[in-house]
């Protein structure tokens, strides 16, 4: 059971600011994305440092998580969160005035531990305030957010055109959170479990005890698959249509597209399971996901980029966005921004591994095409991996 103290806030306005703290937090995310092809030679990056600075905010993240997820369970959601988006606001400012490739790093990571802060607390405050029969629309409604974030830097980007300053984007997206920070800290209730002294907190033993390791393994490699391919595609995603062949331009419609229709995919695919279970639906979602980064590989013109980056976005996100509702509740409801955090900061190894995979594999000489069919075999896993999460929960379906 849960407490809402200082209820100046309805579940609809609680909605409505987590979802801008996620939004938020795309912009960055994707600002990093539709940067790198003008950040890379003002630094002097070559493709594995770019995957490195791209990596280095998941990094950031999983520490966050795992520290951010523990200490909400003892002092409450509102505190850590409105330190996480004061954090992340304050780096990304720290990030527009980076001058070599050593500070890049350093910004990126401690920007990531503002996200990671963030993003079990989202996750716990939707699932605390949601009926049972609308907990996967209501996460889904507040992460939204953060596609619409990225098609916000994606649209900007595109805007702006061969006149763009890399350093505006970010430096926008550090305002905006440090816009938010007295909003969160006057209107945000505390929606924290109600103290239960009697109650194990022993992390350790609420991942893994009372058969709950196979669904926590099972749910990070879920986790983790999904964010291979979807960190990828927000980091890399612009960069790769114009190793293609195409304009910068392009490479933000593409990015654009993929956020903008992740939106409809986090809605679509949480009323679907809410409607009728999450097993299967993920399944066929992670199928679809596998046959659209393999057609990444076979299209050249610039309508099929478009239509397979909308598809990409659709199906990635309403995977992920759905198992952020799944994940905490395998946990007893005093650790479940805990277990949240852990299923958050262990599957963004995820993450951090996608934009890497595709730097190194960009400096070793593959093609966009290449690194496509690279990753369109983690849709196949990820589909027979929430199919056994359904099965040894028996939640799913």
């Amino acid at each position: 059971m849960t407490t809402a103290t200082g209820g100046r806030a309805g579940a609809r306005l609680i909605v409505l600011i987590c979802f801008l703290i996620a939004a938020v937090e795309g912009y960055d995310i994707q600002a990093f994305g539709v940067a790198a092809p003008l950040m890379a030679p003002e630094l002097g990056l070559d493709p594995a440092q770019l995957g490195w600075a791209g990596s280095a905010a998941m990094i950031g993240l999983v520490v966050g998580a795992l520290i951010g997820g523990w200490a909400a369970d003892r002092t409450g959601r509102k505190p850590v969160l409105v330190a996480s988006v004061a954090a992340f606001g304050l780096f990304s400012l720290v990030t527009a005035m980076a001058g070599s490739y050593e500070t890049m790093l350093l910004a990126r990571f401690a920007t990531g531990l503002g996200f990671g802060g963030a993003m079990p607390n989202l996750i716990a405050v939707a699932v605390e305030i949601s009926r049972p029969e609308r907990r996967s629309a209501t996460v889904a409604a507040m992460f939204c957010g953060m596609p619409v974030g990225g098609a916000t830097a994606a649209l900007i980007a595109r805007l702006a055109g061969p006149e763009l300053d890399w350093r505006a984007i970010f430096v926008a997206g550090g305002l905006a959170p440090l816009v938010l920070v007295p909003v969160l800290v006057f209107l945000l209730p505390e929606t924290r479990p109600q103290p239960d002294p009697s109650a194990d907190r022993n992390l350790t033993r609420a991942l893994f005890g009372e058969r709950r390791a196979a669904p926590t393994l099972l749910v990070w490699a879920a986790f983790m698959l999904t964010l291979v391919v979807l960190y990828l595609a927000l980091n890399w995603l612009p960069t790769l249509v114009v190793d293609k062949g195409h304009a910068a331009s392009e490479g933000f419609a593409a990015a654009m597209a993929f956020n903008i229709a992740g939106v409809v995919g986090s809605l679509a695919v949480a009323a679907v399971a809410d409607r009728f279970g999450w097993r299967w639906p993920l399944a066929v979602v992670y199928l679809a996901l596998a046959a659209a980064m393999a057609g990444f590989a076979l299209a050249d013109a610039s309508p099929a980029i478009l239509a397979l980056s909308a598809a990409a976005g659709f199906l990635v996100m309403g995977a992920q966005f759905t198992l952020y509702a799944v994940a905490p509740l395998i946990y007893p409801v005093h650790l479940r921004a805990a277990g949240a955090g852990a299923a958050v900061g262990v599957g963004r190894l995820g993450s951090i591994f996608g934009p890497l995979i595709a730097g190194e594999l960009r400096n070793a000489g593959a093609t966009p095409e290449q690194v496509f069919l690279t990753i369109a075999p983690a849709g196949l896993a990820a589909a027979v991996i929430v199919a056994a999460l359904g099965r040894v929960t028996r939640s799913g379906s």
